[in-house]
């Protein structure tokens, strides 16, 4: 009977064992795929791969939708001081 609860236990172990090293190499793979992914967004915009140039980007981005979506609702008005706020972002970043 002992045999039984050690041969159980060892493979209980064996498969916590496994589910543990599949999910470090999961998110190991994942984290090197988005720095991969940053570094290559970073190089074909030619900025620094950076928190905080990223953050302006985000921030660019969100402006330049900001405009489109007061363009859909045909504020022209609206539509012009996002778009340029947007641009104004992203030429700060992009030389």
């Amino acid at each position: 009977m002992q045999e039984f609860f050690s041969w159980l236990g060892e493979t209980l172990g064996e498969i916590i064992r496994f589910v543990v090293d599949l999910l470090i190499v999961f998110f190991y793979n994942l984290g090197a795929s988005a720095r991969g992914f940053f570094d290559g967004l970073a190089s074909a915009l030619g900025i620094p791969a950076t928190l905080v140039s990223l953050a302006v980007l985000l921030l660019g981005l969100w402006l330049l939708y900001l405009a489109l979506r007061a363009l859909l609702r045909r504020r022209i008005v609206a539509t012009l001081i996002w778009a340029v706020l947007g641009v104004t972002v992203l030429s700060w970043l992009i030389y």
